[in-house]
C-alpha cells in the first residue's frame, strides 16, 4: 500500500519537472482525482482498489488507498478534455465527476478532491490544492 503512494509521489514528481521536450507530462496533460476512503463508521481504509475511468475512451486508470485511506490517481487529459466526465470507482462504489479547469491556464495543478465516506462520494474542489500541495511535500497524505 506504501508502494502505490510512493509510485504515485514519484509520478508526479517526475510530471512536475519534466522539461518542454517531455509534452506530456505538463500540468496541462494531467487531471490528479485524490481524496480518502472511510467506511461507513468512519474508519480510514488501507489498501482499497481505486480506479477512475476516463468516459470518453474508455481507459482505466487505477490505484490503491494507502494505509490512511489516501490515494492518488493521475489521469491523462488535455486542454481539450476541459467538462469531460471521469467514472470514480471505489469498491463497489461509484460515482461521475466532472473535469473542471480553466484549459488557458498551463501553470497550476488541475484536479479534484473526492472523499468517500461508507458509499457516499462528497467532492472538495477547494481541499484539493491544500491536500495535493501537503501530499508532494511530505511524500504522504
Amino acid at each position: 500500500m506504501r508502494r502505490v503512494v510512493t509510485v504515485a509521489l514519484v509520478a508526479i514528481g517526475l510530471l512536475a519537472s519534466a522539461s518542454p521536450a517531455g509534452a506530456e507530462h505538463t500540468v496541462y496533460y494531467r487531471y490528479v482525482v485524490l481524496g480518502f476512503v472511510k467506511d461507513a463508521r468512519g474508519k480510514l481504509v488501507g489498501g482499497h482498489p481505486v480506479e477512475v475511468v476516463r468516459d470518453k475512451t474508455g481507459l482505466v486508470y487505477p490505484g490503491e488507498t494507502d494505509e490512511q485511506g489516501f490515494f492518488v490517481v493521475v489521469v491523462r487529459l488535455g486542454d481539450e478534455s476541459a467538462g469531460e466526465t471521469l467514472t470514480l470507482r471505489v469498491g463497489q462504489a461509484v460515482t461521475t465527476i466532472t473535469a473542471r479547469f480553466d484549459p488557458v491556464n498551463h501553470t497550476d495543478d488541475r484536479g479534484t478532491r473526492v472523499d468517500v465516506e461508507g458509499t457516499k462520494f462528497v467532492e472538495r474542489t477547494a481541499a484539493f490544492r491544500p491536500t495535493l500541495v501537503r501530499f508532494l511535500g511530505s511524500g504522504t497524505n
